[in-house]
Order: C-alpha cells, then structure tokens, then sequence
C-alpha cells in the first residue's frame, strides 16, 4: 500500500498515512480483520500494525475481543466533521426531497474523492440495489453516472492521469472495459452535459446524472436519479427524468451561490 519510492515532502508524517490506512482497511467485507490482516493489507509489518491498533482502540476507533479488530461508531466523527462543515449537503436536501415526491424514484447527491464517489446526501423511495446506500458510501467513479459527471469535468491533464491509473474493474458484464472507451464516454457527458448509466454498476439498475456547480463555475458534485431498469428505458429516463433532474440541479447551484454570499468574511 505504501510506496517508498514516491518522493515526499519534509512536511510529510507517515506515521498519519499508515493510521489511517488503517482505519481504511475497514470496509462491507472486512467488518472484523485480525492483526494479520490488517498488516497484509496495508503493507505493514505485524509490530507496526499491532501499535496503531491498539492506539486507534485506546482512542476509541476500534474495538477487539483479543483476536478480531473492528471499528467502533466514533469513526463516523471523522466523515462528520467534514459534512457538517459544508453548505453542499444542506442546501441539497430540501431539492433532493422535492425532486424525488414530483418523480417517485430514488435521489442522491455525491461529491468526488478520488478515484471514487462518496454520497453526501439521500433521498430514497425503495431499496432497488443489492448493496444498501448511505450518506458515506463509496463506489468507484468510472462505472456511475455521478462519478462521470464529476470526471468529465476535470481538466484533461487530470482526467488523462487518471484514465492511465483507474483499474476498470468489470462489475457487471455491461461495465466499460478499457481506458478508450471510458474516454470516449466522458467526451459524450461533456457534449450532452449529463450522464446515463445502463446496469454497469448493478444488474438491473440505471441512473441519471447532472453536475452541481458552485458560484465559481467548477463542478462540486452530483445528483442522480436512479430506477430499476424493467421499470424505464434509456431513452424513457432521458425524456421523463432529464428535465426535473436539470430543474432541481439549478435550484442547488442558486441556493449555492446565495449561501456563498451569506457567509461571514
């Protein structure tokens, strides 16, 4: 995990690096790891990996019966003091909440980090996907109609060093396979200004999205709306989802722009 090659700068601490990869190791299917595992994960030695357990524990991140690690609630005042000190998620939701009572499908709102999206906001009708969705979760960027909106928007030196990391996973037989075609997608969202996912993340579920932007023009995140797809074509999302979806991703960018100038200087 830890490249010891990559220059650093003097300011760097590794040892805040290495703890919080840590905490990362932590995820839906690795809920208990042991000490083992966590230094398999993160390239740490058993000793290393041992000493920032027990601290995360003694700080109250994680818990052990001796054997398991796992981590505790408290981790989630981590993410909270990052969501509570942005304007994005509470101006979001009351739009999200009427967009989702005029169409009757699910909402979201997320913000890129990363190689991945992060939910920052929710509104649900039904649960249509396999994997519950919280404000938190994580799914990577390439194979979701948020996380191409947001990547379309970089800058294409950005973009370019991206498309040479990301890893195309194929998390269903319809995800894209190879950094072309992703390209070539991203060059579609651009043109059209939103993006449409056809069961490339999950089998049976299709998405739409628009970018938000903030009062400087630069993408902050995304909404989508979501369905099942024996419940709407392609070309049916498009023409019943893509106006109210454009309606209240307007509606977020004005009351951005008006909290931007309410706050104190």
């Amino acid at each position: 995990m830890f490249d010891q090659l990559m220059p650093r700068e003097p300011y760097y601490v590794q040892s805040l690096e290495r703890g919080l990869a840590v905490i990362r190791a932590f995820d839906a299917q690795h809920t208990e790891l042991t000490l083992s595992d966590v230094a398999r994960i993160c390239g740490l030695t058993r000793a290393a990996s041992r000493r920032f357990l027990l601290t995360l524990s003694d700080l109250g991140y994680v818990r052990t019966d001796g054997r398991l690690f796992s981590l505790t609630p408290r981790v989630l005042e981590l993410g909270y003091s990052y969501l509570s000190s942005r304007t994005l998620p509470d101006v979001a939701e009351p739009h999200l909440e009427r967009l989702v009572a005029e169409v009757h499908e699910s909402s979201s709102m997320s913000v890129l980090d990363g190689d991945d999206i992060v939910y920052v906001a929710r509104v649900p009708t039904s649960r249509i996907m396999r994997i519950a969705i919280t404000v938190g979760t994580r799914f990577p960027a390439y194979a979701t109609s948020m996380g191409r909106v947001m990547l379309a928007a970089l800058p294409d030196e950005l973009l370019e060093t991206y498309l040479s990391r990301v890893k195309l996973e194929p998390l269903t037989g319809r995800t894209l396979r190879t950094p072309g075609e992703l390209r070539a997608e991203l060059a579609r969202v651009r043109l059209y200004g939103h993006a449409v996912v056809d069961q490339e993340l999950e089998e049976g579920l299709r998405a739409i999205a628009a970018p938000i932007r903030d009062r400087t023009g630069t993408v902050a995140g995304a909404v989508n709306i979501s369905v099942h797809a024996a419940q709407a074509t392609v070309a049916e999302i498009r023409a019943r989802l893509l106006p109210p979806l454009l309606v209240a991703t307007a509606a977020i960018e004005a009351d951005l722009r008006i909290a931007a100038t309410r706050r104190p200087v």
